[in-house]
């Protein structure tokens, strides 16, 4: 087992790229703590708020490999200053339909098109940031800055989860679409200040052109290390959205406050982060990936299992204290932020070329997109049977028993690419 000096640092261009990716998950992350709101401005009901909720989803789900492709087309800082600047004058145009005076239904159907235009922004914003970060990273920072990385939409969504409420109360929801379009307007900024320009690579005369997408299409879909790695994102981002996307709704069945549900959601998310940036730094040491892939998968069944299975009926003696439902919670959180870690990682050792990479990491985002578009209404249908959550679990569980068995795919796809870390 190699080591690598797990002090180097990540360079600053790295960091740009982390922090772009930070921001437009923020663009993600600000519609929830805003429906309140957009009821009350614009009336629009739960099932409006629903699909403004998953029309980012849509967009991954149907386009992910395709912008994957693009980015690989266009180059890879040219498809992240894309992304940022659409999602910053989608939100901005979204604040500006929310600020009118006679907004109404028209409004409403406004929201429902800049959504979708935000969902293709992100796209094109972060299907490069693995590309980009092994270009940037010296081989001695390069998995701790993809750790980084990996925790990109856990600590957007965070942020925009523990600042919405305030910064809405204050400014109301269309300052809040102002104030983030500031934020990934000076996360593309920074981008193109300290990230070099994109360089294509040569291609020999004669020599058949990787730079075609149909090619890089191709390769890609016939290799079955992209297919593994796709695949585990999927059963890992399904099962984590199902049980904190819902965390509000079940603190809310038992009586939690509004203000310690949030915080108590947001910190939850927010310990994905310290798995991924963990990830990271175990990967930096030499770790074996599939040896993470599965104590992150292990620790998301033990966690699913202690949080939910033991809760019984109203009055059952077989239900753990809240804290450690709590705390079993955040332990699937926390142990789960090592799997994008190094799904991301391997995502650039198992692309079939390095001018697929992102090709690669847009099938894994289909995939991931595709798991958290049918993920939480199966949970939610299971407890609506159910009378409670007590059987979501089950979902979880077989999500990671799926995910220990794709782990151990892992190990041969790398031995047949002549990686050893």
């Amino acid at each position: 087992m190699s080591t690598m000096p797990s002090h180097a640092r990540i360079p600053a261009a790295a960091l740009a790229v982390v922090l772009a990716g930070v921001a437009a998950a923020l663009h993600l992350g600000k519609l929830p703590p805003a429906v309140p709101a957009l009821q009350a401005t614009l009336g629009i009901d739960l099932v409006e708020a629903g699909f403004l909720l998953s029309l980012v989803q849509v967009a991954g789900m149907c386009l992910g490999i395709v912008f994957g492709l693009m980015a690989d087309a266009i180059g890879l800082r040219r498809s992240m200053l894309a992304g940022l600047a659409v999602v910053t004058v989608a939100s901005v145009l979204g604040g500006l339909v929310g600020s009118t005076a006679d907004a109404g239904p028209g409004a409403v159907r406004w929201l429902f098109a800049l959504r979708a235009l935000e969902g293709l922004g992100f796209l094109l914003a972060v299907m490069p940031g693995p590309g980009l970060i092994r270009s940037l990273a010296p081989p001695s920072a390069e998995k701790k800055a993809l750790g980084l990385w990996g925790a990109y939409m856990p600590l957007g969504v965070a942020l925009a989860l523990l600042l919405g409420p305030a910064l809405i109360a204050w400014v109301g929801w269309p300052g809040w679409w102002w104030v983030l379009s500031l934020v990934s307007a000076a996360a593309a900024l920074w981008v193109l200040l300290v990230v070099p320009a994109d360089r294509r690579p040569p291609v020999a005369p004669g020599a058949p052109s990787s730079s075609r997408w149909s090619a890089r299409l191709f390769d890609t879909a016939r290799s079955s290390g992209p297919w593994t790695l796709a695949s585990a994102f999927a059963v890992y981002s399904s099962q984590w959205m199902a049980v904190i996307g819902f965390l509000p709704a079940i603190y809310a069945d038992a009586g939690v406050p509004a203000a310690w549900n949030a915080a108590l959601t947001a910190l939850a998310a927010a310990m994905n982060i310290v798995g991924n940036v963990s990830g990271g730094r175990f990967l930096q040491h030499g770790v074996a990936p599939e040896r993470l892939l599965r104590w992150g998968f292990v620790a998301m069944a033990l966690g699913s299992v202690a949080a939910f299975a033991q809760i019984g009926p109203a009055g059952s003696a077989a239900s753990l204290p809240p804290a450690l439902r709590y705390l079993a919670v955040c332990l699937f959180s926390l142990a789960g932020g090592m799997i994008p870690a190094t799904l991301f990682m391997l995502s650039i050792r198992l692309a079939p070329s390095p001018s697929t990479v992102s090709t690669t990491v847009g099938m894994m985002q289909q995939a991931s997109s595709l798991g958290q578009f049918i993920a939480p209404p199966v949970v939610a249908w299971i407890a609506h049977r159910a009378g409670g959550w007590q059987w979501t679990w089950v979902v979880t569980l077989a999500c990671s028993m799926a995910g220990l068995a794709l782990a151990a795919r892992v190990a041969p796809a790398r031995s047949r690419t002549g990686t050893a870390t």
